[in-house]
């Protein structure tokens, strides 16, 4: 039974994985409320609420002074925020020697690439190794906040990076261009929300650098042009465009990244294709990824919503599915941690 610890940004969070039958239970505390007063998160707030939430959250798992069924440990040891990641890191060493356990350290954005695996182990746990090696080779897309990644687990587990973001992410770029457009923190939710409703063909965004197939993202520019656009509009004229201006953008952003995947499923074969990471719950990804998916016969594996964001039930599953990437002993916090080393680009 493994006891998972997360904390690396603005969510406090703890749970419960049994591997002869799934996950348990999972506890998360979110910090949104208090941080969107200052239009993002601020460092010091977050760690002192890890600080408060951790006991209270550890209580509501059923666990304090009895370790119960618990023999491992495992915490997030980056990326991450330095200050946020120290506090789980502390408490988890702390559990660990109260209730005399090993404790590992699972790298976050690992968590990410194996979480869209969770559903399959719960469907049958028996029988998950035989259809996690089934789904081998698989290409996932990890898309978030500060991330944006397309990486490969070989017919051997080993994970590889083939192409990053070089300047913002996608949620970054989301966020940046919420905030652009005056609308409240978290800013990507709200330019989803407001799509819904839009033309995306009405307003044109650049949608990829060139040339289209080289092996990263970039989407600064997407940004800026948002910013040139706007200043050529009135108010009034903002507020009368505002859901063809959000699905336009979000159009532009889903664009590139579905275009980069496609380029790599040409370029190799693949059983499968993977889709994770806090931008992963926008809805029209979620569909533009299934549809490719559907196109190359590839397995479709998406993370499930509540583990599509900072979620201590992706770092369970990682500690137990994936044992190549864990850190054990005297590991240290590690704030820029990268997912793995990248592959030689052709």
């Amino acid at each position: 039974m493994i006891l998972a610890i997360e904390s690396s940004c603005d969510e406090s969070a703890l749970a419960r994985f049994d591997p002869a039958s799934g996950l348990v239970g999972e506890w998360v505390h979110t910090q949104i409320d208090l941080h969107k007063e200052y239009g993002g998160v601020v460092p010091d707030l977050a760690s002192r609420e890890h600080l408060k939430n951790f006991f209270p959250l550890l209580s509501a798992a059923g666990l304090s002074a009895d370790r119960g069924e618990i023999t491992q440990i495992a915490v997030t040891h980056g990326p991450g925020l330095a200050g946020c990641l120290a506090l789980g890191m502390a408490f988890a060493r702390s559990l660990a020697v109260a209730w005399n356990l090993p404790v590992v350290g699972v790298n976050h954005l690992r968590g990410h690439a194996y979480s869209p695996f969770i559903a399959l182990h719960q469907q049958s746990p028996q029988g998950f190794a035989q259809a996690f090696e089934g789904l081998l080779p698989h290409l996932g897309l990890i898309v978030s906040g500060g991330n944006t990644i397309l990486f490969q687990i070989d017919m051997d587990q080993q994970l590889t990076v083939l192409a990053e973001t070089v300047d913002d992410a996608a949620g970054e770029a989301l966020d940046k261009g919420a905030k652009l457009l005056g609308l409240p923190y978290p800013g990507g939710p709200q330019v989803e929300r407001l799509a819904a409703g839009g033309d995306a063909s009405v307003y044109d965004f650049p949608k990829a650098i060139a040339p289209r197939n080289e092996r990263r993202f970039s989407f600064s520019g997407l940004k800026t042009s948002l910013r040139y656009r706007l200043e050529k509009m009135s108010d009034s004229e903002l507020e009368a465009a505002m859901p063809d201006i959000c699905a336009g953008y979000q159009g532009a952003v889903i664009d590139q990244l579905v275009g980069k995947t496609k380029h790599l499923i040409q370029a190799a074969e693949y059983r499968s294709l993977g889709l994770s990471g806090g931008v992963s719950n926008n809805r029209a990804l979620r569909a533009a990824m299934a549809r490719l998916a559907k196109r190359f016969r590839l397995s479709c594996h998406i993370a499930q919503p509540q583990h599509t964001g900072d979620n201590a039930a992706m770092i369970a599953f990682a500690a137990f599915a994936d044992q190549a990437g864990l850190a054990q002993g005297d590991f240290s916090i590690e704030p820029a941690l990268r997912l793995a080393q990248p592959a030689a680009q052709s």
